[in-house]
């Protein structure tokens, strides 16, 4: 895996990537950082950091868009697949060679706080906490990114696709207003959910039976509960999404000064799901 890491390090900044990004990221935090917390005097790094959440939406597509695309369309990724290293270390490889460019902004930012406190009064362990919170949602942010680039062999899909992604996640929070609260409106939405789960499925695995069986039982559970106990999906659709905003987690550290154990819990559990479907993915392309 050291191999794959180093080399796919190297390719970021030799094909000038990496610092693109680097230098991309640096020059907003370093505008939201004079705009915030030196000329308007917020002691709080956390300011600057809530502006970076929109930034990331666009550096990261672009980090992320040639991490197998790329090596799907010149046809280099046969090579990958036949080397002696199994799929998994070839992900985690390219992964952490991705999320090493992205921690670099990320620790010159360890910086600002120290400046704060230079300065007047500052709140260290909050703004530190913030930083921990930012980074691991651009590591949930580059494991879309590397998912969705293994689903195509266009860098631009895998940009766009990627973008409209973490799009949706920013929005997902107002867009809880519009989902359906009755019972009979959660039960369809619960099983268009399962739906596109399934599909995910048989995207990964070609398996006509499997996803068939799967169907089955997710409808016949839905409409049981429905006839059943229609009471537990009143609202149930919006408790159960309401769980996966992401930024919220972000938002409890950074607005809230709350340490959210469990949401960094969340993250690292989305980042290993998207590992596991990315695997799965190169997995169905090798034997296919």
């Amino acid at each position: 895996m050291s191999a794959i890491y180093k080399r796919e390090l190297k390719s970021h900044f030799q094909s000038m990537t990496g610092y693109v990004f680097i230098a991309f990221l640096v020059m907003f935090i370093g505008i939201y950082f004079m705009a915030y917390n030196m000329l308007s005097g917020y002691p709080y790094f956390s300011y600057t950091l809530s502006g970076m959440v929109t930034i990331i939406m666009i550096g990261i597509p672009v980090l992320t868009m040639r991490s197998f695309a790329d090596d799907r369309k010149t046809k280099t990724d046969q090579l990958l697949l036949t080397a002696p290293v199994s799929v998994v270390q070839v992900v985690l490889g390219k992964y952490l060679s991705m999320v090493t460019v992205f921690a670099v902004p990320v620790l010159l930012t360890s910086v600002c706080p120290l400046i704060i406190k230079m300065n007047g009064t500052a709140f260290l362990k909050a703004d530190y906490a913030s930083i921990l919170a930012f980074f691991l949602l651009g590591c949930v942010y580059i494991a879309i990114g590397m998912f969705v680039s293994s689903l195509t062999e266009s860098q631009i899909i895998a940009a766009v696709g990627t973008f409209g992604i973490i799009l949706l996640l920013l929005l997902w929070p107002s867009l809880m207003g519009f989902l359906p609260s009755t019972a009979s409106g959660s039960a369809i939405g619960f099983f268009l959910l399962w739906t596109l789960a399934v599909f995910f499925v048989y995207r990964i695995t070609s398996h006509n039976l499997l996803t068939g069986i799967l169907e089955v039982i997710g409808a016949a559970v839905i409409l049981g509960i429905y006839f059943l106990k229609r009471g537990l999906l009143d609202r149930a659709l919006v408790k159960v999404l309401e769980k996966v905003a992401v930024t919220d987690v972000f938002q409890n550290f950074s607005s809230r000064s709350i340490f959210d154990a469990g949401g960094l819990v969340l993250y690292i559990s989305i980042i290993f799901l998207l590992i596991f479907l990315t695997v799965q993915s190169i997995e169905k392309r090798r034997w296919s």
